[in-house]
């Protein structure tokens, strides 16, 4: 069984938000492979399924962005799976909209729900999908520019990220994070 999980705040007024890239692609992984976000428990929204044989459990932490980690904690230890069973996927604003960047491990860089969920997993070693929403306009804070919607003409490009992301869900779970990288990996 594998845990893919998508960082966001829960409630419609953050659904358009630049925050909440890490939902949309779970989101839309759900929706192609038809699993449903059904159950409620370890303060996380989340659905059992399958993809291409592959037993997944798909996650949408509930507990706003800064305490992701208590959600993605709870349901691993719940279901005894080790972090190398794991792929997290979240907004980035130090990548330009449109990067896609797979990394097997690594910092939280300046995001609250990555600084969670290395606190509570105690590790960084977990693999994540990191999704451009950058730059930042120039004297607008880095908070206020994630919490914003994406622009009218931003969208067509978010909606080319997020076509790739059932794929690459399904790359990771067949093929590991390595190959994932090379095949989706763009700038």
């Amino acid at each position: 069984m594998f845990v893919l999980c998508g960082l966001g705040n829960p409630g419609i007024r953050y659904a358009p938000t630049r925050h909440n890239f890490g939902f949309k692609a779970i989101e839309r992984v759900a929706s192609v492979y038809k699993i449903k976000f059904s159950q409620q428990k370890f303060k996380g929204l989340y659905g059992l399924g399958e993809i291409d044989g592959h037993r997944v459990i798909l996650l949408k932490p509930l507990t706003y962005m800064n305490e992701s980690g208590q959600a993605v904690r709870g349901l691993l230890d719940y279901y005894n799976l080790p972090l190398e069973k794991l792929l997290v996927f979240y907004d980035d604003i130090d990548l330009a909209l449109g990067t896609i960047r797979i990394r097997s491990e690594g910092g939280s860089g300046s995001h609250n729900g990555m600084k969670s969920l290395l606190a509570h997993l105690g590790s960084k070693e977990f693999a994540r999908v990191r999704l451009g929403v950058g730059p930042q306009p120039v004297g607008v804070d880095s908070a206020d520019h994630v919490m914003k919607s994406f622009l009218p003409d931003e969208w067509d490009l978010v909606e080319s990220v997020l076509i790739d992301m059932p794929k690459l869900a399904a790359s990771w779970l067949e093929n590991g994070t390595e190959p994932t990288m090379n095949a989706f990996n763009r700038k």
